[in-house]
Parts: C-alpha cells; sequence; structure tokens
C-alpha cells in the first residue's frame, strides 16, 4: 500500500499522502500531526498511524500543512487543513464516513475542523489541544499558543478555539495520556466537560501513559481509538 502525494497548493508543505486499503474502504480517516503547530514537526509522525489504518481497511489521508516557522499559523494553517480535507472530493472514495483524527496540535486541528470543514463527520483528539486559552496560560509549548495565533488567545478567538466552540454537530472522543506532561489531561477533561453541558457528544478515554502513548500502534491506547473506529460500522 504504497501512498499517493496530492498537492493541494504551490508551497513545499501543501500536500497529503493518501493511502488506500485492499478492498473497499470502511471509510476515511484524516491524520494530522501535532508539533505544537511548528515547522520542525512533520507528517512523517503520521505515517505509521496511516499504515496501520490502512490495514485495518480504512482509507487514510495523512495531512502536511504550514507551520509556524514556514509560513503557518492563523489563517494559513487552518485554511491548508481545510483545503487538503478537500482533496478528497476528486479521489472517488464514499465519503459518507470522514473521521479527523489529531495529535496534540494535530488534535486541536481535527477538532477545530469538525466544526468548521464541511464533510467531517466524526473526531478524534489525541492529547489534543483543545482548549487554548487554558494552554497559553499554562505555558504549553513555551508560549507555541500565543505564537500560532499571532496573539495572546481570548474571547476573540471563537473561530479558532475548540472549547469555544462547544457544542459540535459530529461526535468528538477525546483520547489522553494520565501522565503527559506535554498536554496535560485537563485540556480533554475540560474540553469534554463543556461539551456534554452544552448537550453535545463527547467522551474522554483516559489511557495510562505519557504525551506519544497515544499515536504508539502497538499501545493500549491505540487499541482504544481502534475501538472508537470500530463502532462507527
Amino acid at each position: 500500500m504504497t501512498p499517493e502525494r496530492i498537492e493541494y497548493g504551490d508551497d513545499p508543505s501543501q500536500f497529503v499522502e493518501l493511502t488506500r486499503p485492499e478492498g473497499e474502504p470502511r471509510g476515511v480517516v484524516v491524520v494530522i500531526h501535532g508539533g505544537f503547530w511548528r515547522a520542525a514537526y512533520d507528517l512523517e509522525l503520521g505515517r505509521p498511524l496511516a499504515a496501520d489504518l490502512a490495514g485495518r481497511g480504512w482509507a487514510a489521508l495523512n495531512v502536511e500543512y504550514r507551520r509556524v516557522g514556514n509560513g503557518g499559523g492563523v489563517p494559513e494553517t487552518l485554511d491548508d487543513v481545510r483545503a487538503a480535507i478537500g482533496t478528497l472530493r476528486g479521489t472517488g472514495l464514499d465519503l459518507a464516513r470522514v473521521v479527523t483524527l489529531g495529535h496534540s496540535a494535530g488534535g486541536h486541528l481535527a477538532t477545530w475542523a469538525g466544526g468548521r470543514v464541511q464533510g467531517v463527520t466524526h473526531v478524534i483528539s489525541q492529547a489534543g489541544v483543545v482548549d487554548l486559552v487554558g494552554a497559553e496560560r499554562e505555558g504549553l509549548g513555551d508560549g507555541a499558543t500565543a505564537q500560532f495565533l499571532g496573539h495572546d488567545p481570548g474571547a476573540g478567538d471563537s473561530d479558532v478555539d475548540p472549547l469555544q466552540q462547544v457544542p459540535l454537530s459530529v461526535p468528538v472522543w477525546c483520547v489522553h495520556g494520565r501522565d503527559d506532561t506535554h498536554v496535560p489531561i485537563s485540556q480533554s477533561r475540560t474540553y469534554v466537560d463543556a461539551a456534554l453541558a452544552a448537550g453535545g457528544q463527547a467522551e474522554l478515554i483516559e489511557v495510562d501513559g505519557d504525551h506519544f502513548v497515544v499515536i504508539d500502534t502497538g499501545s493500549e491506547a491505540w487499541r482504544l481509538t481502534v475501538e472508537v473506529l470500530d463502532s462507527l460500522g
């Protein structure tokens, strides 16, 4: 299963890798890597996930996007995620089930897309930064949130901050390690509590482990993530 590269812009970071499974796909999972939105990290982080998902019958769209340090930030990164997901329309895939799956800052982007990108049907956030105001207040990523936004986050960032967008019209699962020191589990707990209080569909899946256990395809955290996908049909 060799990934197909699809470019959606002229920038070197504006491309996706589409891996198709053998046989008819169960749906599409859009894999969005993390790294506090910074250019030092790329879609290599998502390749093991995409390969595993394709082996389980899912079409996997591994997304690269402009990041802080190479032309990204707000709104460029968000524009790229929207355009990357839009490439699915030209693939011939059945788009009845499109799940965004993102880790860390990618969890932010996956959840944002669930409320702002047409066609997304489910969201799985893996140790996601889903409360931007709280992330900056706690100094996550040494000021990464303010760098991403171009200013300190606040009430004016409702178009970008997942916590300020609850409830979404699609279900959200937050998978998070209890021992995560990069993005504390309080991020997911706060988001899920707020989403449920607002009448949304949201579930917190707490797992043993650190920030990276959720993207280890041999871990219990990944098994539970796969269970969520299996529950979708």
